[in-house]
């Protein structure tokens, strides 16, 4: 446990961020893992749908720095490579 006040309030600011982070990274995980789902499924309208949803998640969590840019692009990529591949087949 800190013993300095700084240390104690920097441990409440860090508590507060995690909290933030988890729920950023559980909204466009939910968000892929239903995208993934439907594409699986073979819903194309669905997919179609839930991929605008995961990108957007994806962004905010990007812009909030909770994961990288460059991460967020290549799942969105993967993402929308899987929904175009359902598309065409069908």
């Amino acid at each position: 446990m800190p013993i300095k006040k700084s240390a104690k309030k920097y441990m409440r600011v860090t508590d507060r961020k995690t909290l933030r982070n988890k729920v950023v990274k559980g909204t466009f995980r939910n968000a892929i893992k239903e995208t993934k789902e439907n594409v699986a499924a073979g819903k194309v309208k669905e997919a179609q749908e839930l991929l605008k949803r995961a990108i957007k998640a994806l962004d905010k969590a990007a812009q909030k720095k909770v994961i990288k840019k460059n991460t967020a692009a290549r799942k969105k990529s993967r993402l929308n490579a899987a929904v175009k591949k359902l598309a065409l087949k069908k």
